[in-house]
């Protein structure tokens, strides 16, 4: 059946109380295709909209329950995508005063639901710690369970672990969850599993240089196409579109990114979705930064941070802040792309985002390192050092590692100057030998690397900014008694990428 076909147009006559679950059950049903309006539409005999509260007079038990969810999840969707102010916050309310009275009644399928919409909401603000508890509580009541709820349990689950850079830990998730989610028959839930797969398969692609990885992802995001296709999703069909324009543009095939990301922002202006709408321009700001295209990046991501001040999506609003502050920092606007830098640092530790915030904080020292203080440098390392100590994600490691170099390298060059203008003379021990204090200084430096970076020769010499051959015949000549700390070569699989 059409889905316009299926709303209740203003002439017909007006629903009464036992209408209620009828009118939910199609407003959920709306919902999953992605047509938040309609499904708002569909609620209007007991809803106004966002950000009113529904009319509960005379329901009880499940029907309230019921209608108090539909109306919380519609919210936190039309709020991210009309980039509402506190939208999040009030459907957080609702939904959460549903599960009450779905736990009662002894409703555990329900009860899940409300907790995972819950847990989205936890996810859009920020507070990945929140969300995670909440999906460990669906997750260990639905136990060996094969219900729908308990695969939107793992696949927010795995999206928030991405979003707070365990990747390890959500590609788990995600190959655990995959043959349930093949058995499953509902195309929007299965499209959303493929794009949220590529969008971590992509992220590890380009911060381990797998081009295995990127692969897999363009096939994901092809599946996710597929799936959104046969569920006529226009909306979420926008972000895949997004979503490959970006990962072209990491490749280096920026005319196609560009094809991508403007059919993506047509698609989701096309259907009202601001918020969406905000992320590719996001998306396309991170593109002209990988062109060197300075000026373009910053008017893009000036309109995404603009969009993203309005709503509640802090993680979104510090990623887009971080992106403005790398295009300031490259037009050498130093004083406004500090500013910035800093905003996003505190909207996102506001948010209860560490990682966010400590991303936030390598960026100062990446693009800015030049006109700060050592020991503005080393205040703001020692914040992304705090903050990003449970990061699984390597390349963030490697870019923390080459933040410290930076500092030392900054503290050393002026504690050099300081020492030479004050005439300090310099006590050595008796049997001092320069050279030999150089070699083993070096040595634990190499070792250390190695270690971080799981026996890698190519993101040990990456922390250590020296190349992969240099490195290699430093180990062979000087350190020889490290090269057990290396992992073997692999020889690596051609990529299918290039015959696309």
């Amino acid at each position: 059946m059409d889905l316009q076909t299926m709303t209740f147009t203003r002439e017909a006559e007006s629903p009464s109380l036992e209408d209620v679950l009828p009118l939910c059950e199609l407003a959920r049903t709306l919902e999953e295709a992605g047509e938040f309006e309609l499904a708002q539409e569909t609620l209007r005999p007991f809803w106004k909209g966002v950000p009113s509260r529904p009319n509960t007079t005379g329901l009880k038990g499940e029907a309230k329950a019921e209608l108090l969810l539909r109306v919380g999840t519609l919210t936190g969707w039309l709020g991210s995508a009309k980039q509402e102010p506190d939208s999040q916050e009030t459907a957080k309310d609702l939904i959460s005063e549903s599960a009450t009275i779905f736990e009662c009644a002894g409703l555990a399928e329900k009860l899940a639901e409300a907790r995972v919409n819950l847990a989205v909401c936890y996810w859009r603000e920020g507070g990945l710690d929140e969300a995670r508890v909440t999906l460990r509580l669906v997750l260990d009541s639905l136990k060996e369970s094969k219900s729908e709820q308990k695969l939107r349990a793992l696949l927010t689950s795995a999206i928030v672990e991405g979003a707070a850079t365990r990747n390890r830990t959500a590609l788990l998730i995600y190959k655990e969850a995959a043959p349930l989610f093949e058995a499953s028959t509902n195309h929007s839930l299965k499209a959303r599993f493929h794009t949220s797969y590529a969008q971590l398969l992509r992220s590890l692609g380009t911060s381990e240089h797998r081009e295995d990885y990127m692969d897999r992802a363009l096939l994901e995001y092809t599946a996710a196409s597929y799936h959104f296709e046969q569920g006529g999703h226009k909306r979420f069909q926008g972000r895949v579109e997004n979503n490959v324009g970006f990962l072209f543009a990491t490749l280096g095939k920026f005319s196609d990114a560009q094809e991508h990301l403007t059919r993506a922002r047509a698609l989701l202006l096309s259907v009202g979705d601001k918020g969406g709408a905000a992320i590719v321009e996001d998306s396309r700001a991170q593109a002209f930064l990988l062109q060197g295209r300075y000026d373009l990046a910053e008017d893009a991501a000036r309109l995404a941070v603009r969009s993203f001040q309005q709503g509640g999506e802090q993680a979104r609003l510090t990623e887009a802040l971080i992106t403005y502050g790398k295009a300031l920092a490259r037009l050498n606007r130093y004083l406004k792309a500090r500013a910035t830098l800093d905003e996003a640092i505190q909207t996102a530790q506001n948010a209860g985002h560490p990682d966010g915030a400590g991303i936030a904080a390598i960026t100062v020292i990446e693009e800015l390192n030049e006109c700060l203080s050592v020991t503005a440098l080393h205040e703001y390392y020692l914040t992304a050092e705090t903050l990003l100590t449970h990061s699984q994600d390597p390349s963030l490691k490697t870019r923390l590692g080459e933040c410290a170099r930076r500092v030392l390298a900054v503290g050393l060059a002026n504690e050099s100057v300081a020492n030479i203008s004050n005439s300090v003379p310099v006590q050595m021990r008796s049997g001092f030998s320069l050279d030999s204090e150089v070699l083993r200084y070096e040595g634990s430096l190499i070792r250390k690397a190695l270690e971080d970076s799981g026996g890698s020769i190519t993101r040990a010499a990456r922390l250590l900014g020296v190349t992969h051959q240099g490195l290699a015949f430093i180990l062979n000549g000087r350190h020889s008694d490290l090269l057990s700390k290396r992992t073997p070569v692999k020889k690596r699989k051609r990529s299918i990428i290039r015959h696309h």
